[in-house]
């Protein structure tokens, strides 16, 4: 058996990660990830939390403290803050500050789960590493490559997340959780009395516990978003808007303007600091390109092939055609057009429920 060092969160589903690894076998220490210090960080307007007695992330921390306990398992502690910092939470205010959407929740699995925490795993004699992802790996025994696959859970599957793995990566990692659903997961935690058994799932960013990402953006950095026009597609203008921090492709609401139809943001300019307009149909298009691409196989598509997409997590797949130019870029064009494509979020392609790879929308 392997030598894992398992991401404890503090969550059930951590928990119950490590419970299993263990009755498996394996030698299991877990280790719980700090990346976010609301004082440290100056996180004294977009936490609401702050002042609480005991603040979220050490909330967590005594849950991790109290689950390795109850299994018996040594707990190390890490701090990934300035990694963190440089590269999720840097990135997700400058671009949304550019009239992007960024997905942190990748960034922070490409660049603390998957890089920082593998590195430190593999250069303190573990074998492989786990965390409480729903996703699956199997290895494909013809090929000798890794493969990630959808979890058993499709509600839950979080494999759209991961990408970006690579087969270095893969090769290192466990998912125990892939094949359990949730219920069940609650149900072994709750047989096993671990004290997280009943605890609600995070649905938030760290540094943003209350979802309201533009009120944190302006209240961390204490910056004035210049106001701009919004304009029609057809080229007259609405008015000034309040800075294009404030929307993102789509939307409806918010917005202020009476009109004779619904308006929607059909696009977001940083360039002019304009709002762009139009009907709910104009937010449909067949094509996307992406850039940052991974394939999971290591090999490029040259070729076109046809492939089930996402282009946002809660997206339903699509069939469509992938296919990569010659700077590596991903495009894909859909058999029907989609809704609102939104640039910096990440396009994913799929053939059945193996995650082939993606990219940023651009």
């Amino acid at each position: 058996m392997s030598k894992v060092l398992l991401g404890l969160s503090g969550g059930v589903d951590s928990a119950v990660a490590a419970y299993l690894l263990k009755e498996q076998g394996h030698d299991v220490t877990c280790c719980f990830m700090r990346n976010w210090d609301s004082a440290l960080n100056n996180d004294t307007l977009g936490n609401p939390t702050l002042n609480d007695d005991i603040c979220p992330q050490e909330s967590d921390y005594l849950d991790a403290v109290r689950t390795a306990e109850k299994l018996g398992l040594e707990l190390r502690r890490v701090d990934y803050i300035t990694e963190y910092w440089e590269h999720v939470f840097r990135n997700f205010v400058e671009e949304y500050g550019k009239g992007r959407t960024p997905n942190p929740d990748i960034l922070c699995n490409k660049y603390i789960k998957f890089d920082s925490f593998l590195r430190y795993a593999m250069e303190n004699g573990f074998d492989m590493i786990a965390t409480g992802h729903y996703a699956r790996i199997r290895k494909d025994e013809s090929t000798g490559r890794y493969l990630l696959l959808r979890a058993k859970d499709i509600a839950k599957d979080q494999s759209y997340f991961l990408y970006m793995l690579t087969q270095d990566q893969l090769k290192h990692i466990k998912f125990p959780l892939g094949e359990y659903t949730k219920p069940k997961i609650r149900e072994i935690a709750e047989e096993n009395d671990l004290i997280t058994a009943r605890k609600k799932d995070s649905q938030d960013i760290c540094f943003v516990p209350d979802g309201d990402y533009v009120s944190f953006i302006k209240n961390y950095n204490n910056k004035t978003y210049p106001k701009g026009l919004f304009m029609h597609k057809d080229g007259f203008s609405f008015g000034e808007h309040k800075g294009i921090v404030n929307y993102t492709i789509g939307q409806r609401k918010g917005l202020g303007i009476a009109y004779k139809n619904p308006l929607y943001v059909l696009n977001i300019d940083p360039e002019t600091n304009n709002v762009i307009l139009g009907d709910n149909e104009d937010l449909f298009t067949a094509e996307v390109t992406a850039k940052n691409v991974n394939i999971i196989s290591g090999k490029p598509i040259i070729e076109p092939i046809r492939v089930l997409a996402r282009v946002r997590y809660r997206h339903k797949e699509q069939p469509a055609t992938a296919w990569q130019d010659e700077n590596g870029n991903l495009h894909v064009k859909f058999d029907e057009p989609q809704r609102a494509i939104t640039k910096g979020q990440s396009l994913v392609i799929f053939d059945g429920d193996t995650v082939l790879g993606g990219g940023e929308i651009i």
